[in-house]
């Protein structure tokens, strides 16, 4: 029975063909480097990887990016070689060239395949290399691209230490110190108490640094102290995990790194909505306050300044609608952020759809549907690209948010679109990000607004047609 048979009123829920149209998940290599400044990723598989790769991140001349292809040839996959000692050869190579503090193997469908024992080779390796591996199969048999982050983080939550060692708590007293030079001995004691007497609080998921570093700021004007977030800056400087900690996610996509942490590291999970938009980033900071018994101070003021800000861009979208086809697991955060902003969402395509992980994110939805007094949209799980360009064609929505693969027939129809993978590598969490957001929804409805002033419209129509 599903969900929509019971309760009526309630979101709708289908699913199409069983097919997931999105990238490949080796692509969490582009971001997941940068992130992790002392990391080096070496991607496991074939020429198609790494032609992926080169067209994904683009081809640096200049630059040294931390990644690399360890093509399998014939040999590897016959299993002519020896895949321990080709290993060992590159990574000591790696050690050599960029000594970096922990080395991630990104598994292939082609490593599926020929059941390389990745996992098996790992721990070996890396007692002769002296070097951490970490093993994440981030391949094709994922759901979505965004889910190669996922595996790499749920992969990298067992080896945070569960306590400081004494020479890394030595380290953080000389940091802190050095901070703190030249300031009163009061001034640092009222740094201190500002912070309420909580449980430990950890975060996961990759961001750049200056949204960690707001969303940080925003949970310490609540008087909440983060612990750490998962990944670090640095591989060095994993967060200290122990049981009972609670944790919370900041992206949709990480459903297996809080499964990892629930199951294996005994935390405990603060189901919250994801801070994208306004909306979504107060009901975060509300729920973490509420689960650690912090009362949440100035929240709806807070809120209410970032959408007076956003005035400019809202009237360019109040009662337009939009589409999602699916492609990032992003779809259900910014489709209930754009109903907040005035939109009437027609379908909410999505590859996956963990109920479980997202279930505070959905119930946000469904309010703000009610609330803003517009229909609910039907989420559909692995969509047919074919029935939705149908649909698409019938609805004839003022937005398709999709993958790039169908921007530029559908823009050829007359239907305006935005690539979905651009909300991916875009800073969209936290309050000051929210106007971020609007730039890349309402860049198209401008460009069309611009072309209509100019007459180019009408043409342009005329041309598709033709």
């Amino acid at each position: 029975m599903t969900l929509a048979e019971t309760a009526p009123q309630a979101l709708n829920f289908d699913c199409e063909t069983g097919n997931y149209h999105t990238f490949c998940p080796i692509s969490c290599v582009a971001w997941l480097y940068q992130k992790i400044e002392d990391s080096f990723f070496l991607v496991i598989g074939t020429k198609t990887c790494g032609y992926f790769l080169q067209n994904a991140m683009g081809v640096m001349i200049f630059a040294e990016p931390r990644y690399a292809m360890a093509e399998l040839e014939e040999g590897d996959i016959s299993a002519q070689l020896n895949d321990y000692n080709e290993l060992k050869r590159l990574c000591e190579q790696i050690k050599r060239d960029r000594n970096p503090s922990v080395i991630v193997w990104i598994g292939t469908c082609t490593t599926e395949i020929i059941k390389m024992d990745l996992e098996g080779l790992a721990p070996k390796l890396e007692g002769e290399i002296g070097i951490p591996i970490v093993v994440a199969r981030a391949n094709g048999l994922d759901y979505a691209f965004t889910q190669g982050e996922d595996t790499v983080l749920a992969a990298m939550a067992a080896r945070c230490p569960t306590k400081i060692v004494e020479s890394e708590t030595e380290e953080r007293n000389a940091i802190s110190k050095l901070l703190n030079f030249g300031r009163k001995k009061e001034d640092i004691a009222v740094t201190d108490t500002e912070y309420k007497d909580h449980a430990p609080l950890v975060l996961f998921g990759s961001l750049p640094d200056p949204v960690v570093t707001q969303l940080t700021l925003e949970l310490k004007r609540q008087g909440i102290k983060v612990s750490g977030w998962l990944p670090a800056k640095r591989y060095t400087e994993l967060p200290v995990i122990e049981e009972g900690y609670y944790v919370a996610g900041v992206n949709p996509f990480l459903s297996r790194t809080a499964t990892t942490l629930m199951r294996r590291r005994k935390c405990k999970l603060i189901g919250a909505p994801f801070p994208i938009g306004p909306d979504g980033t107060r009901a975060w900071v509300e729920k973490i306050c509420s689960v650690l018994g912090v009362e949440p101070q100035g929240l709806v003021e807070r809120e209410a300044q970032i959408w007076e800000g956003l005035e400019d861009y809202l009237q360019l979208i109040r009662g337009k609608s939009v589409f999602f086809m699916g492609d990032n697991l992003l779809e259900i955060s910014l489709a209930r952020f754009l109903v907040r902003c005035g939109m009437t969402v027609q379908e909410i395509g999505i590859p996956y759809m963990d109920k479980r992980y997202q279930a505070a994110e959905l119930a946000l939805l469904e309010s703000t549907c009610n609330e803003m007094g517009v229909p609910l949209p039907t989420i559909m799980e692995k969509p047919d690209n074919y029935n939705q360009l149908q649909r698409i064609q019938e609805l004839q929505p003022d937005l398709v948010i999709t993958g790039m693969a169908h921007a530029n027939p559908l823009e050829a129809r007359g239907i305006s679109t935005k690539w979905s993978v651009e909300f991916t590598f875009a800073q969209i969490h936290g309050f000051t990000n929210a106007r971020d957001v609007l730039e890349l929804v309402t860049r198209p409805l401008r460009r069309n607004k611009a072309l209509e002033n100019l007459g180019w419209e009408k043409l342009v129509l005329e041309e598709a047609k033709s």
